[in-house]
């Protein structure tokens, strides 16, 4: 068993399958509703990024390319200064919401190169400008830029012009899980010697400031290149680092002086580093200062262009008298080489290297997104922070019904930078790709969401932090059954344990859905947006006139998916336990009613061979919203393929099956698609064969879904045919729009009006590959629609995932298709094997949109590419390791 495996065994006996660091480190904390103590909610303008170097956060920490330990009790991270800019670069520089033209969105440039499930190895990559940053530039333009024009981004500043940056690499290698190895590479990648000042930075997150911890935690000095941090809960620790010319502590306290103009009790504040280092100031006070709470020793270098200069660090619960005795740096090798070998034998061997090194990036982006997560709404609502009161109206304000919601946790966040808050159904496909790498954490972290401090006690989830009430769609069950297969498959054992746990926890939150979100009890199912931010002619989760009333096609579809995924998991437990065989026939038969409603309730549109939305208005004729989007297409997700064999089995369920469809048939009720061609199985489908045909007739037209990288979330024929509808007086209107949101719903950052959407075309794959494994050769449709060649669903599946993968492939001129128009960069010497993992993707181009680093579903490329190998032959080539920098 190779070594990371070993770790990975007892990591699984652990209650919390973590290890004790990692890189729990958030990359930002400043604009998050944690943070937000104002009375009008103003998240962004409350704590924006100005406030973040001189204010002391009250929920977690953030930082450059950081670590911490599980409870974020102590932190590290890397500091730069380049003698130009007016602050150090020691957090990620974005726009606020309110300062983009689509929302808030991150102005640097860092890459995840490797990391691996229990972070004994870990690599990120970060470009440092030689010239003065262009935060304000960044600001005013993108200010200046409408919602129709591309956002501003940091390459079109020219600040890379030359090659005038640093690359530095950031790099972990633990000895043991308490004794961690750091190494930080500085390389000039100009042609002139250029002045850089490092500060690699220790500090106690303050949890002393609301009475959190008893005893205020200390940093000391031992020796020149020995510090020793003490805290309550986490023990003691000791950062040994090589000589630097100076050393610097100081207190994690706010600079009031600076932020409210209020006298500071002491000058030892958050910010002193910046003063001492860029203006001098309190030097020798923090030069003599031999102990505090937040430590810097200060490495000042002028490098010549492209020479580079390395710093050894070295962070350990042990005292060591000689921490970097001749041959410390093998460990950087050693941990290096056992990723490799790690990853070679989870990673399809069948492949090209450019895939297995697309499969690896994704996947370390997803470990790297690993993020210590900590609110309790009860105390955040009923306390205020250092400079604001307790305003009356936060009592009814955000969040006031989630009381109970007590999070502290390490959750997999869909982008450390951009979305530094888990979302529920984002976090069902991380746990897709973490099963790949790390089936325990994926199998704990969808249990985790369902706990009671999370789950409210009726049943319902946690979308997000800023709006806990929203409704996001029900994938989890769908996503455990994933990772329970991804397990079964790598391992030949599959988890019913798991499977039960998970089961009790989805019923109730089943039974939420049934109850609160089909109003009329007619099993058309409502949701508001579910997950879609902009994909109405509407904001879907807005309260409607007291007399209207929209009935949803997603919603319905998604529950009747949800009722099919708790039957699949009820028969393959029920295979191995006969007591859980009732509910089998429980949630098949609920799926009858589902589907009976979907089908037979004016959802569909027989003309236009579409399901659509339906607004009720009182005294008129229901109204369908005819918009051809990816609302329409959810009904393919509900679909199971039942063996034969295993209806022999639980043959109560059979039983009642036979009866409830002579029942309905006799009675002249909907039977939905339940085909039973195929002599060992039986397809159960939420729509009808010939509805599946037409829907994926316009799947996969050109001139509709189907781009050259995807499906795309809104029909591109509403780019010639916009689809409007006046309600009220009011005329609102919808039309393709492939790239950025050009619309302001749910803050303007996200657009599913057009683009291509990871976790729905994984979704879509998914679900016609099950229509496949039934129908194989006899079910053929024409792909791309009017090409006139015909192929079987399985293929169809194929097509798709290889047009998806093909954003992230280098073409003939070796550019990348998702980078866009920033492809003359990436062909640059030592840029052309990072990557970035887009939220979204332009639906005509394939160019990256939206967070830039959502290796949270994106990351699920991962898994599509794995599920590709296993159509090709055996592997021909030979074994190689992952090309990253050398140690």
């Amino acid at each position: 068993m190779k070594a990371e495996q070993q770790r990975l065994k007892v990591n699984s006996g652990k209650k919390i399958p973590l290890e004790q660091w990692g890189p729990y480190l958030s990359e930002r904390q400043w604009g998050t509703v944690r943070e937000d103590y104002s009375e009008n909610s103003d998240a962004w303008n409350y704590f924006p990024f100005e406030h973040s170097h001189s204010k002391v956060y009250r929920w977690g920490e953030d930082g450059l390319g950081g670590i911490s330990d599980f409870f974020q009790n102590l932190c590290f991270c890397v500091a730069l200064w380049n003698g130009k800019d007016k602050i150090l670069k020691e957090r990620l520089f974005g726009l606020g919401n309110y300062e983009g033209n689509h929302g808030e969105d991150v102005k640097e440039l860092y890459y995840y190169l490797d990391n691996i499930p229990t972070h004994y190895y870990m690599q990120l990559l970060y470009k440092y400008p030689q010239q003065e940053f262009p935060y304000s530039k960044l600001v005013d333009e993108n200010k200046k830029r409408s919602k129709l024009e591309p956002e501003y981004e940091l390459l079109d500043t020219g600040i890379f012009e030359g090659n005038k940056y640093f690359d530095v690499y950031i790099t972990y290698a633990k000895y043991t899980r308490q004794d961690i190895g750091i190494k930080i590479e500085i390389i000039n990648r100009s042609k002139t010697t250029a002045p850089i000042t490092v500060l690699p930075t220790l500090w106690f997150y303050n949890r002393w400031q609301y009475g959190g911890i008893n005893k205020k935690p200390l940093i000391k000095e031992i020796d020149d290149c020995t510090v020793k941090a003490i805290h309550e809960r986490l023990g003691h620790y000791y950062l040994y680092y090589q000589k630097s010319n100076e050393r610097y502590f100081t207190e994690n306290e706010s600079n009031t002086e600076k932020l409210f103009d209020k006298p500071n009790e002491t000058p030892f504040v958050k910010d002193a580093f910046h003063d001492a280092v860029i203006h001098q100031q309190n030097v020798e006070l923090l030069r003599n200062k031999k102990s505090g709470t937040k430590f810097s020793p200060v490495y000042k270098y002028h490098i010549k262009g492209g020479a580079s200069k390395i710093i050894y660090l070295r962070l350990s619960h042990e005292l060591i008298e000689e921490p970097f005795v001749k041959g410390f740096d093998n460990i950087f090798r050693q941990r290096k080489q056992e990723a490799d070998e790690f990853y070679e034998e989870i990673l399809p061997q069948n492949i090209s290297d450019e895939l297995r090194q697309i499969q690896r990036q994704a996947l370390a982006g997803l470990l790297w997104s690993k993020q210590y997560y900590h609110y309790d709404v009860e105390r955040w609502i009923s306390a205020g922070d250092d400079t604001s009161a307790v305003y009356a109206q936060r009592k009814k304000g955000r969040n006031h019904e989630w009381l109970h919601l007590k999070n502290q946790d390490i959750i997999l966040m869909p982008d450390k930078w951009e979305y530094p808050w888990y979302a529920a159904w984002d976090l069902g496909f991380h746990c897709i790709a973490m099963a790949m790498v790390d089936p325990v954490f994926a199998k704990h972290q969808l249990l985790l969401i369902m706990r009671e401090w999370y789950m409210k006690p009726d049943g319902q989830l946690p979308a997000y932090e800023w709006n806990f009430s929203d409704v996001n769609p029900p994938v989890h069950a769908w996503a455990a059954m994933q990772a329970y297969h991804i397990e079964k498959n790598n391992t030949g054992k599959g988890d019913i344990t798991f499977l039960k746990r998970i089961f009790q926890k989805l019923i109730i939150n089943f039974t939420w859905w049934i109850n609160r979100k089909d109003e009329n009890g007619n099993n058309i199912f409502q949701g508001g947006f579910l997950g879609l931010d902009n994909i109405g002619v509407f904001n879907r989760s807005i309260q409607l006139h007291s007399e209207m009333e929209l009935e949803q096609a997603d919603g319905t579809s998604w529950m009747g998916m949800y009722a099919l995924n708790l039957m699949d998991m009820a028969i393959e437990i029920a295979m191995h336990d006969i007591a859980f065989e009732d509910t089998t026939t429980k949630f098949f038969e609920h799926f009858i009613l589902i589907a009976e409603a979907l089908n037979e309730m004016g959802l569909w549109n027989d003309d236009e061979k579409f399901y659509y939305d339906i607004l009720g208005i009182s005294g008129a004729k229901p109204l369908q919203l005819r918009i051809q989007s990816i609302v329409g297409l959810t009904s393919l997700f509900a679909v199971s393929v039942i063996e034969k064999k295993v209806l022999e089995k639980l043959e109560d369920f059979k039983r009642r099956i036979s009866w409830f469809e002579n029942y309905r048939l006799k009675n002249k009720k909907f039977w939905p698609n339940e085909d039973k061609k195929a002599e060992d199985k039986i397809l159960i489908s939420l729509i009808p064969k010939e509805r599946l045909v037409a829907l994926l007739q316009k799947l996969l037209s050109e001139t509709e879904f189907l781009s050259d990288n995807g499906i795309r979330a809104l029909s591109k024929y509403h780019e010639q045919h916009p689809y409007s509808v006046n309600i009220d007086g009011t005329e609102y209107t919808i039309q393709y729009d492939p790239g950025d949101s050009t619309s302001d719903f749910f803050g303007g950052n996200s657009n599913w009006r057009g683009p291509v959407w990871m976790p729905i075309n994984y979704l879509i794959i998914q679900s016609i590959k099950k229509y496949g494994t039934f129908y194989n050769s006899s079910l053929t449709i024409e792909c791309p629609t009017g090409s006139g060649v015909f192929i079987d669903l399985n293929q169809v599946a194929d097509e798709l995932t290889r047009r998806i993968i093909s954003l992230f492939e280098k073409d003939e001129k070796s550019e990348r298709r998702f980078h866009g128009a920033y492809n003359w960069f990436y062909r640059q010497p030592g840029n052309e094997n990072i990557l970035l993992f887009y939220e979204y993707f332009h639906g005509d181009t394939g160019h990256g949109l939206g967070a830039s680093h959502q290796t949270g579903w994106t990351a699920i490329i991962a898994q599509l590419i794995s599920q590709m190998a296993e159509k090709l032959p055996p592997a021909q080539i030979e074994k190689t390791g992952y090309e990253e920098k050398e140690e």
